[in-house]
């Protein structure tokens, strides 16, 4: 049984950082590419970036590039998405995703083909 668990999220001021984790069980990060997305209230869930295990490629999204960083550490089977220099903007629930291949499937600002989803997590940036 594939599961993706979020955590980290929370209340931080403008400016500030937090980083996020996505455990995985039942499949083993090393071979599975992994997204982060998020949703904002009354918007679209957009994508915010996405890691490709075949390559090392990752992808983000225009509004976090320079700010959020996605890492893996593979002993714990856990990707992390550390986000810094934190804006108003950013406030949302945050997913994490996995699909059944080991490369981003990028469209623009989204990643396709996402088959195991997490909860997520909130975060909310406010002063």
């Amino acid at each position: 049984q594939v599961q993706l668990v979020e955590s980290g999220g929370g209340l931080v001021q403008p400016g500030g950082s937090l980083r996020l984790s996505c455990v995985a069980s039942g499949i083993t990060l090393d071979y599975y590419a992994i997204g982060w997305f998020r949703q904002a209230p009354g918007k679209e869930r957009e994508g915010v970036g996405c890691f490709s295990s075949s390559d090392g490629n990752i992808y983000y999204a225009d509004s976090v590039k320079g700010r959020f960083t996605i890492s893996r550490d593979s002993a714990k089977n856990t990707v992390y998405l550390q986000m810094n220099s934190l804006k108003l903007e950013d406030t949302a629930v945050y997913y994490c995703a996995a699909p059944d291949f080991p490369s981003c499937r990028v469209r623009g600002s989204y990643y396709y083909g996402m088959e195991y989803w997490g909860k997520g997590t909130l975060v909310t940036v406010s002063s």
